[in-house]
């Protein structure tokens, strides 16, 4: 697949580092609300536990996706994509469990995580499924590790501080006093389920609705133009932007004001005819697109057939 690169990785990294302080009030503040005299102590271990998880899971999603590199391409470099990326899989991953594990904990945790995401992002795209921002290996498959990690990792000793008992610790900790006690490891993935079951009935109508309507995702011309331009109002359409094949930007704009006329009942005339000064019947030919070669008769050439010929 082509990579569609962001603009500003300066502005990636800064949103990186936004979501990563804001997780701390999340996780902070949420301990904060206990009425257990252990809260502020639990507070201080959720913020420690948060620094060390999405650490943790950014090293080991960068340093991975070196040695994936290396191994298929051989020339591996670093990509701060998977790093930042990464960091938002251990604050994912370590949010369930962040005030009941251990600090050492709270790296497996993201280490863990950081396997996960590398894995999930590339098997999406092995799969052929379009996740731009790789939401999917981020917040779902991390979330749901984060869930089982609660389960697992739990703390007699800070079940105590946050609950005040600790009747169902982690699996491994009754393991290592010589019973075996998933309980907890159950609760979690109830909840899992009901998690699951929740989203996909309130969401799955809404996406069937939103398919019916057009609405699922952008028109293929439009991810040509680019959704900066199509959706924002980029440069492109007035001329700033040279990467952009003028051609798509004229297909495009006709596109516009012919739903423009369809709304209005009009005769609006298109910006690309006022700007290449060609009639309202001529249009570019999908199939000599590139060398601007523009047809004088009645056959229409359709936005559409140029979008399918970069699908």
């Amino acid at each position: 697949p082509r990579e569609f690169p962001g603009h500003s990785m300066a502005l990636q990294m800064l949103g990186t580092f936004i979501l990563w302080f804001g997780w701390y009030g999340f996780n902070c503040g949420s301990a904060l609300l206990s009425d257990s005299i252990y809260a502020s102590d639990t507070a201080a271990l959720a913020g420690v536990n948060t620094t060390l998880a999405a650490g943790a899971a950014g090293i080991t999603a960068l340093f991975l996706n070196l040695f994936v590199l290396e191994r298929i391409t051989g020339e591996p470099f670093f990509d701060l994509k998977y790093a930042m990326n990464g960091a938002l899989c251990g604050l994912v991953s370590v949010t369930a469990g962040c005030g009941v594990i251990e600090p050492w904990a709270s790296v497996v945790v993201g280490f863990i995580g950081g396997i996960i995401y590398v894995a999930g992002s590339r098997g999406l795209i092995m799969l052929r499924l379009d996740d731009a921002v790789d939401a999917i290996p981020v917040h779902m498959m991390n979330g749901i590790w984060g869930l089982f990690s609660v389960g697992l990792l739990a703390s007699p000793r800070q079940l105590v501080k946050a609950f005040g008992h600790d009747d169902h610790p982690g699996l491994f900790y009754t393991w290592r006093a010589g019973y075996s006690d998933a309980r907890l490891l159950g609760v979690q993935m109830v909840g899992l389920l009901f998690i699951l079951g929740w989203v996909f009935v309130i969401m799955f109508p809404f996406f069937i609705w939103l398919d019916w309507k057009g609405w699922f995702r952008s028109d293929p011309l439009e991810e040509i133009v680019g959704l900066d331009t199509s959706y924002h109002g980029g440069l492109a359409l007035v001329g700033g932007d040279d990467d952009i094949n003028p051609e798509y930007i004229s297909a495009y704009n006709q596109k516009k004001q012919e739903g423009l006329r369809r709304r209005r009942g009009g005769n609006v005339q298109s910006e690309g005819t006022r700007e290449t000064g060609y009639g309202d019947d001529d249009q570019y030919d999908a199939d000599d697109l590139g060398n601007g070669e523009v047809i004088h008769d009645d056959d229409e050439a359709d936005p559409e057939e140029i979008a399918k010929m970069h699908m």
